[in-house]
């Protein structure tokens, strides 16, 4: 199975940007571990800052792998083209957040790109990213 991890804008300051809400562990250590824990999965990771990136690494692996697991940070709430790339592939995308963004400011309440997505899971750290996983294995 191969899976692909994608994450939005300022997810790679994780471990520095606001540590009360993000945690403290940097992505790149939590890969590590999820990678360890799940060895028969192939798991790509990419991360970037930039809408269009994003979108054209969803067109470029949307076809090809299993599925899509997507922190697509603030763009998440503004993004009706990240909708359109996840309703243009086959591979089925889970929307996952670090926090619980229903417990913070309202303009976090609403996504523009969950009703594209199989399902969407929030607020258990990063955690959130095992939990898509497991739902993408159990398919």
């Amino acid at each position: 199975m191969r899976i692909q991890i994608i994450n939005g804008p300022n997810i790679n300051l994780l471990g520095k940007r606001e540590p009360s809400i993000y945690g403290s562990v940097t992505f790149d250590d939590y890969l590590s571990e999820l990678r360890g824990k799940y060895k028969e999965v192939q798991i790509d990771y990419f991360q970037s800052n930039v809408e269009g990136e994003l979108i054209d690494k969803i067109q470029q692996t949307g076809f090809d792998i299993d599925g899509i697991i997507l922190n697509a940070g603030a763009y998440t709430h503004t993004s009706i083209a990240l909708q359109d790339a996840i309703r243009s592939i086959t591979a089925p995308v889970i929307e996952v957040h670090i926090s619980n963004v229903h417990a913070r400011e309202a303009f976090r309440h609403v996504s523009m790109i969950a009703c594209a997505c199989k399902g969407v899971i929030c607020g258990f750290g990063l955690d959130s990213y095992r939990l898509a996983l497991e739902a993408m294995l159990s398919k």
